[in-house]
Formats: structure tokens, C-alpha cells, sequence
């Protein structure tokens, strides 16, 4: 067997792209319920469709809540990457004079749970390429995969061994960068550059201190409820709306 992939929109996403001898599948006794996804697999005319006990299934993918249904990409020859990576200059060289961009840094982020949320709203908001540390972050694993609902295969994302690096090579292609954070500028009243970079910081500390000290602006949400913050991947979808409102 090869790459697994379990969820039903991860699954969808993953049919779209699946290789000759993949195959889905499916717990028999489901009622139907992934009827749709046994007719894009036949039509597709690449996966082949099984049907097999709950118990089969569990042996295929011990401790995961696959609820019915997984899709096998086949050999690992021919399976298809679900994640979408590049590097910061590769992305850099794809833009022309003119040209704006939208990227998003994440300085640290450690739950799967909100690097998965926060790929779907990149995905949504057209963010160009997401960057992330290579350590002390998590990594688009099975469950940022599942979470992300399909994303990861879009969005395209960097992993990087020093994020100030990569952003001093931002600044030289005229990305303006601008650091989440509670004491900053009320975001509606942010004019963002049509080259911008968003940076949200980890789930406890923050943004680390010289990656804040490198941003150019600070901005923050305005909020009127009895907690002192929202959580990274609702932020981070917020802040992208108010990028993509007033640049």
C-alpha cells in the first residue's frame, strides 16, 4: 500500500489527483454515504473501489477516526504529493514587474488542528505561499492534511531553517510586513501594500522577537469580547479578509 489518505473532503480533494492504482476504500454497511465519492473514483477510470469490513479497515490505519472511508494513492513511486511546496525564491521568481503577493508567515505554530484551519483560509483568500519554520513548528502532517480539508494540495508552503533570512529577501522584492499583534493599529485602518507579507505568531508566545523587530508595521484586531484573544487560525483568516479589503 502507499500514501493514505482518510476524511471526506480530503478524500474529494485527493481523487482529483490520484494516480493509476489508487484505490478507495469503503466500509460496507455505510448506507451509501460515500456514494459520491465511489462514483468520482469508477469515473475517473484511475481507482479501483473496495468494499470491506469496519475491522479490515481499522487494521489499514490503527487509531485513526477514518469514519468509513479511506483512499490508498498505491506505490509510493506513483504516489502523488498532498502537500504543495516550494521555496521563498522559487516563488519570488514567478513574479513580475508590478506584480502584487500575498504571504503568510507563521512564526511557530505547534497545533496540526490550527495549521490546517489556517491552510483552508489561505486557500479561500488566495494567499500566495505560507512560511514556516522547519523546527519548533509543526509540519503539514496526516492531520494538517485532513483539517486543511484538501488545502495543503493548493496552497503552496515553504518550510524554512531561518525565517528572518527569508524575510530580508521579501523586503529586497518589495514586500512590506506586517506583525499580529494585540497593541498594534487597528487592522480596518490599515492600508496594506499590494506586496504583503502578514506574520502571526505561536499559540503562547507570540511572535519571537526579532522576527517582530523585522516587521515593518504592527497591526492588531479590535475586539469587544471578554477574552483577551482569538484564536491563531481565526486571526489569521480575519487578518487576510482586511488584506484583501483595503489593499
Amino acid at each position: 500500500m502507499g500514501e493514505k489518505i482518510y476524511g471526506r473532503h480530503a478524500i474529494e480533494e485527493g481523487l482529483k489527483l490520484a494516480p493509476a492504482g489508487s484505490t478507495l476504500y469503503i466500509c460496507r454497511g455505510g448506507n451509501n454515504k460515500y456514494s459520491d465519492l465511489d462514483r468520482m473514483a469508477r469515473f475517473s477510470q484511475k481507482v479501483a473501489v473496495k468494499k470491506i469490513s469496519k475491522s479490515e479497515m481499522d487494521k489499514m490505519m490503527p487509531g485513526v477516526d477514518h469514519r468509513g472511508a479511506i483512499l490508498d494513492l498505491g506505490g509510493a513511486r506513483r504516489a502523488v504529493s498532498r502537500v504543495n511546496t516550494t521555496s521563498v525564491k522559487e516563488y519570488l521568481s514567478t513574479l513580475e514587474d508590478g506584480q502584487g503577493g500575498l504571504v503568510l508567515i507563521l512564526d511557530g505554530i505547534t497545533d496540526p488542528h490550527n495549521l490546517g484551519a489556517i491552510l483552508r483560509s489561505c486557500d479561500q483568500f488566495g494567499v500566495d505561499l505560507v512560511i514556516i519554520p522547519e523546527r519548533r513548528s509543526v509540519q503539514a502532517n496526516e492531520t494538517v492534511i485532513k483539517i486543511s480539508s484538501g488545502a495543503a494540495q493548493y496552497v503552496p508552503i515553504s518550510p524554512v531553517v531561518n525565517i528572518n533570512r527569508e524575510i530580508e529577501l521579501l523586503k529586497k522584492n518589495g514586500f512590506w510586513l506586517y506583525a499580529a499583534d494585540m497593541n498594534g493599529s487597528p487592522s480596518y485602518e490599515t492600508k496594506f501594500a499590494s506586496r504583503s507579507v502578514i506574520v502571526m505568531g505561536s499559540e503562547g508566545s507570540g511572535i519571537s522577537r526579532l522576527v517582530r523587530d523585522n516587521c515593518d508595521y504592527v497591526v492588531s484586531i479590535p475586539m469587544r469580547g471578554h477574552i483577551d484573544s482569538l484564536n491563531v487560525s481565526v486571526a489569521a483568516g480575519v487578518l487576510l479578509y482586511e488584506v484583501r479589503r483595503n489593499s
